[in-house]
């Protein structure tokens, strides 16, 4: 079997039966289907269980919300395919999507994940997501978002895949390790493409996989909300502390804590400070316990850190013309 599509679902009765659909409308059928629910108490539920009699089709049924990284894990766990595709319950696929991704990921042994481009669903000029990098600032953030989907036109390799709609290489995924489930929701996806990134493997951007978002649906969190400020006040600590050797860390010592300044103050500022603390204190219960589960630094992966260090510094680039001119002239 070519590939294994893992829909993680909670509460997305608007969305998931037409999520579904669009998989099983693909040009390329050789592929085996997991929903993992996540505990939800609307339809969506019953809509995925009247899929069980389909071939190739599985649902898991976890009864409450252990999260994305745990949900997807579970239907990786499973697979038995060359490559495991994760797409979103609010996404919904082209017929040639899967197929695509699949040529893509097959042209090079070296590539570990393949992300789509994702267009907004209700606005489908613009992209939603074209992949997503790291800065210097310790700042992850999306390709592409709110810009003319027309502008994405070309293969080419990215820092991180949008774990809402992308292929991973099942063999790379054995070797360096699943999602990390500490991370709970959100860049759990950039952590695992660092990881990658780190061992000497490459993410690209596949522009003919094209698929529509909605963006939030799932948590309700289009900016931001409680829920996903917690997230992100532990979740963007942990990813350059997994993620940098030691020294790096001391390099970019500055960098980081200014972000971090810059952050903490945004989130006060937008009334989630108690919930980014929240999160923020957390990450450092996690460093404190030792079970931050860091990849051991390796010599040979010196040349890959160096130019992890170079991209992030060059990130800085792209992310400042984007918020200080795209977003301020509005431009696309």
């Amino acid at each position: 079997m070519k590939a294994t599509i893992v829909i993680p679902n909670i509460n997305g009765k608007g969305w998931l039966k037409d999520s579904i659909e669009s998989v099983y409308a693909q040009t390329e059928q050789d592929f085996q289907l997991i929903v993992v629910d996540n505990g939800s108490t609307d339809e969506s539920l019953e809509q995925a269980r009247s899929y069980c009699s389909r071939p190739n089709f599985t649902l898991i049924e976890n009864g409450r919300n252990t999260g994305f990284s745990h949900a997807v894990n579970q239907g990786i766990a499973r697979a038995e395919s060359e490559f495991v595709v994760l797409f979103n319950n609010d996404a919904f696929a082209e017929p040639e999507w899967l197929a695509e991704l699949i040529r893509a990921a097959e042209s090079d042994p070296k590539i570990f994940a393949v992300q789509s481009l994702m267009i907004r669903h209700f606005d489908r000029e613009l992209a939603d997501d074209a992949g997503d990098y790291v800065t210097w600032m310790g700042f992850a953030c999306k390709t592409g978002d709110g810009r003319r989907a027309s502008r994405y036109t070309k293969q080419k390799r990215i820092f991180s895949a949008c774990g809402g709609a992308a292929l991973y290489r099942k063999r790379i995924l054995d070797e360096i390790g699943g999602f990390d489930e500490n991370f709970f929701a959100y860049f759990e996806d950039v952590d695992l493409s660092w990881r990658a990134n780190n061992a000497g493997y490459k993410n690209i951007l596949c522009p003919t996989a094209k698929c529509y978002h909605i963006c939030g649906a799932s948590t309700g969190a289009v900016k931001y909300n409680a829920f996903k400020s917690q997230q992100s006040g532990r979740n963007s600590i942990l990813l350059p502390l997994k993620n940098e050797p030691l020294l790096m860390l001391i390099v970019n010592f500055l960098p980081l804590a200014l972000g971090y300044l810059l952050k903490c103050y945004k989130f006060h500022k937008q009334g989630f400070g108690s919930a980014w603390d929240k999160g923020m204190h957390e990450a450092f219960d996690l460093l404190r316990s030792g079970n931050l589960g860091k990849r051991p630094f390796r010599l040979k992966d010196l040349p890959h850190y160096l130019l992890m260090e170079v991209w992030m510094i060059w990130n800085m680039i792209p992310y400042l013309w984007y918020r200080l001119v795209v977003v301020r002239f509005d431009l696309k």
